[in-house]
């Protein structure tokens, strides 16, 4: 057995499926030491069959056999999920949740007196092709052991950062629902490309390796994104009278309100869960 130990997950939707694939991926540990509890017959043959893992209809066998587990459930049923494996679980045992706006305060008093360790992470939906943007926050008593295992396994799946708590509403408004936004951005470029003639197919191939290469430029070349920009745009020309549309339009405000909005909104939902 490796040192992460075995792995069980409470939930096998598709943030679960993802950090499954990713941590196969990274070797960091074999098919038969994960286990994932899905009430769901139908999906938990899919995830068994996909990845030679072990599955269960619902928490019990999960919390004996395994010492780290993932709370890959809804927020919403967060509280019932919590009651259920109260007493199932105990000092030996590691949880790691990426339910969204569930503080670790909610879920140190669901589990009140099981000595267990609490770790929260903010993952983003591009785990589902393991480039996700995670940011980590430890519990009461998590270690810094725990940590570094959260963090490994985090980073099969794409980067990771730890913030304080407190920082995690923030995180959810900017990398959480991050992607939404440059889906939006992709797909107004897209129709912009239409507007001044292109075919939709053209426009599409354009804009998605406009983007990709842009990212990896930025990061690459470690040059400021404002350092880049001004590579792109000559005086008098296309990109600054196109950037100049975008500055009276007030595009960085826009970015800046919507993620201010979303970081409060998680902050709200935090409030009563």
């Amino acid at each position: 057995m490796t040192a992460f130990g075995r792995i069980g997950f409470i939930g096998g939707g598709q943030m679960g499926e993802a950090l499954v694939k990713g941590i196969l991926a990274a070797h960091l540990v074999p098919a038969e030491d994960i286990m994932v509890a899905e009430p769901q017959q139908e999906r938990r043959n899919f995830l068994e069959q996909t990845y030679k893992i072990q599955s269960a209809a619902d928490h019990g066998p999960v919390c004996a056999g395994c010492t780290t587990l993932i709370l890959a459930v809804k927020p919403q049923i967060m509280g019932p999920v919590l009651d259920g494996l109260k007493e199932a679980v105990s000092d030996n045992h590691l949880l790691i949740s990426i339910a969204a706006g569930i503080p670790l305060r909610f879920m140190e008093d669901k589990l009140a007196g099981r000595g267990c360790r609490l770790v929260r992470v903010m993952p983003n939906t591009p785990a589902l092709v393991q480039e996700a943007a995670s940011a980590l926050a430890a519990g009461k008593s998590a270690s810094a052991a725990d940590m570094k295992l959260a963090e490994q396994l985090f980073q099969a799946i794409g980067k990771t950062v730890v913030v304080d708590e407190h920082l995690l509403d923030a995180v959810t408004g900017l990398s959480g629902s991050g992607p939404a936004y440059v889906f939006s951005f992709i797909e107004g470029l897209i129709d912009a490309g239409v507007k001044v003639g292109l075919s939709r197919p053209v426009a599409e191939t354009l804009v998605l390796q406009t983007v990709l290469g842009s990212v990896k430029l930025a990061i690459e070349s470690g040059q400021h994104p404002a350092a880049l920009r001004a590579m792109v745009t000559s005086p008098g020309g296309t990109t600054i009278a196109g950037l100049h549309a975008m500055e009276r339009a007030g595009f960085r405000g826009i970015l800046m309100d919507a993620v201010e909005r979303a970081a409060d909104r998680s902050r709200e939902l935090g409030g009563h869960a």
